[in-house]
């Protein structure tokens, strides 16, 4: 069974991620990272030449495919993969164990302020957040087989929370 880690960007996905696959022995996958390395190209650049529509393409056509490998191991899923429809739908059918990682607006807000790779943040990182975080909270809820919240945890408390 895959372990997926679901939440808003900086919500600490990435680490706790390697973090967990480290302990379980399993791969770490980030959809991220999977899709620079398959492009060539940073998330930022992507949605600078393409868009937004294109980026979610990519990214639940890599959801799917880590979704569907036979081995198990940790996923560290874009934070906005809950926003589509169909990756809801995988996350939900998929042989795995889906974590949120449940950090709001005002804990990854300082988190992510020197976050390069964030496009969307780019404006007004505050208001986005608080955006971000009322729209996909219930999307967040809908995919989580567990809920694992980061504020007032230390790293290695949230990765055994996650582990349980």
């Amino acid at each position: 069974m895959h372990l997926v880690l679901v939440g808003l960007t900086g919500s600490g996905k990435t680490t706790v991620g390697r973090l967990a696959a480290d302990r379980l022995g399993r791969p770490f996958l980030d959809t991220d990272a999977v899709i620079e390395a398959r492009t060539g190209r940073t998330v930022r650049e992507i949605f600078a030449a393409d868009g937004e529509p294109a980026f979610r393409d990519l990214e639940a056509a890599v959801l799917a495919e880590c979704l569907a490998s036979e081995t198990p191991s940790v996923i560290a899923a874009a934070g906005g993969v809950v926003v589509r429809d169909e990756n809801r739908a995988a996350l939900r059918a998929a042989h795995a164990r889906v974590v949120w990682l449940c950090a709001g607006p005002a804990v990854v807000s300082e988190r992510v302020r020197s976050g390069g790779h964030r496009p969307l943040l780019d404006d007004d990182p505050d208001t986005v957040l608080q955006r971000m975080w009322a729209a996909r909270e219930p999307l967040y809820r809908e995919v989580a087989d567990a809920i694992v919240g980061v504020e007032g945890r230390t790293l290695h408390e949230v990765v055994e929370a996650v582990l349980r």
